[in-house]
């Protein structure tokens, strides 16, 4: 039976969850009276805003501060996001957002930016649709273990590379039943799941959903993995490229537009079935993206993922059916016409990276840009089609400094407060000596 807010007021007494996403993506939460966050549903509540103010590692930037008194911000609990989580005895959950904060965390707050997005939108009269798609790697290991060894050489859950196994997945039946009958049960649902290619890594597909609900559902994904995975005496990580030696992990939007029941993305008129209006969004999301990369690519690690050969793209470039590419348009009938943005990790914060893509792709239609660059066919990485991606944060973080219209596309106020955070995490990187750099040069130099 699903959880309502009556029921919660016929137990004030018990406890429940609430959480938000920092600008990297990750869920900050407390656990609550049930007493109180009815109180809160109308009136808000309070979360202090150093979730804005650090890192991933909670070291809080330098001078000068976002607050150096770090305040309390106005939390907003989204009723519509009730449910119980089934690996925690039930216990209702919520997320939250900070939409109606005057101070940092209304700006800098990822799931109130896409709110924001979501707004234009509809202003253009269209609803959007997205269906992310996440790879990760799981491991044989507990967080101690991984403490104990430094986080060097964990034991993957399987050997060897082997995609679409289906020994795999019965190798480890109950653990795969879970993640699928458990984020199933936590309003979750998978319209797939499978091992990729690589020593323990899987990939699940999220049902599209409207914009929001489908980035709620993708930071829930993370979350209920690797919650699940402990649960199995497991770690599943998202990292975008674990390992120098395999593949690295996307975090794959699919996407469309709706008006009036109809996919606007598609066109059974035109040759290939592409409407104006895709070819526009795709245009738009072509302009945009070697200085929105920060948004699909936040970390240091992410940007090694972004080689030749390696199912991720390196040219702001588009194809039909081509997984090379950024940008994958995938036709079909009037209800699954979409287009696919390859470009995000699997350490994307979702709500930041959909409403990059959603953002971009609106611009295209606004302004009615022509898709003037040629679709590629084959191999993109053959072929210099389409502009160079960044090659790593620092790059990257700098194009989006200096784009005035990204600053127009995403807000002045927001764009300022990510790109100092990705210019800290640039930074801090540029201080640490690496195994690599005393493994070449410490006796030879």
């Amino acid at each position: 039976m699903k959880l309502s807010l009556d029921q919660l007021r016929q137990d004030p007494t018990q406890r429940v969850k609430v959480g938000v996403t920092d600008l990297d993506g990750v869920l900050r939460a407390k656990y609550l009276s049930a007493e109180k966050l009815l109180n809160a549903v109308d009136k808000g509540f309070g979360f202090c805003n150093v979730i804005f103010g650090w890192d991933i590692a909670d070291a809080v930037y330098p001078e000068p501060l976002p607050d150096p008194g770090f305040a309390d911000a106005s939390a907003r609990i989204d009723t519509h996001t009730l449910r119980s989580v089934p690996w925690e005895e039930g216990i209702p959950f919520f997320l939250g957002d900070f939409r109606d904060d005057n101070g940092l965390a209304g700006t800098a707050c990822p799931r109130s930016l896409l709110l924001r997005v979501i707004d234009q939108a509809s202003a253009l009269g269209f609803t959007a649709r997205f269906g992310p798609e996440y790879e990760w790697f799981t491991y044989r290991e507990t967080p101690e273990s991984l403490a104990e060894k430094d986080h060097r050489s964990p034991r993957p859950l399987t050997p060897g590379m082997f995609g679409y196994s289906g020994l795999r997945t019965s190798q480890y039946a109950a653990f795969h039943r879970d993640l699928y009958d458990q984020l199933r049960s936590f309003d979750v649902q998978l319209e797939g799941l499978h091992t990729e290619t690589g020593p323990g890594v899987l990939e699940a597909a999220v049902s599209h959903r409207e914009t929001l609900e489908a980035a709620d559902r993708a930071v829930l994904l993370k979350l209920g993995v690797k919650e699940i995975s402990y649960r199995h005496g497991l770690v599943s990580s998202f990292m975008a490229k674990p390992s120098v030696t395999l593949p690295g992990c996307g975090g794959h939007l699919h996407q469309s537009l709706w008006r009036d029941g109809t996919n606007a993305f598609h066109d059974s008129g035109a040759a290939d079935g592409m409407s104006t209006t895709l070819k526009q969004y795709v245009a738009g999301q072509l302009l945009f993206l070697p200085e929105i990369m920060p948004l699909f690519a936040p970390t240091v690690n992410s940007y090694k993922r972004y080689i030749e050969g390696s199912w991720a793209a390196t040219r702001a470039n588009w194809g039909t059916e081509n997984r090379t590419v950024a940008l994958r348009y995938i036709p079909g009938d009037a209800t699954a016409t979409r287009l696919e943005t390859r470009v995000p990790g699997a350490d994307a914060n979702p709500y930041l990276a959909i409403a990059a893509a959603l953002a971009a792709g609106l611009y295209g239609i606004e302004h009615e840009l022509e898709l003037e660059l040629p679709m590629v066919r084959g191999s993109s990485y053959e072929q210099a089609v389409g502009q160079p991606l960044p090659k790593h944060l620092g790059e990257a973080t700098e194009a989006m400094r200096r784009s005035e219209r990204v600053s127009e596309l995403l807000g002045e106020s927001f764009c300022g407060h990510f790109v100092r955070s990705r210019q800290l995490e640039w930074n801090r990187f540029l201080e640490v000596v690496t195994d690599w750099e005393t493994r070449r040069y410490f006796e030879q130099i």
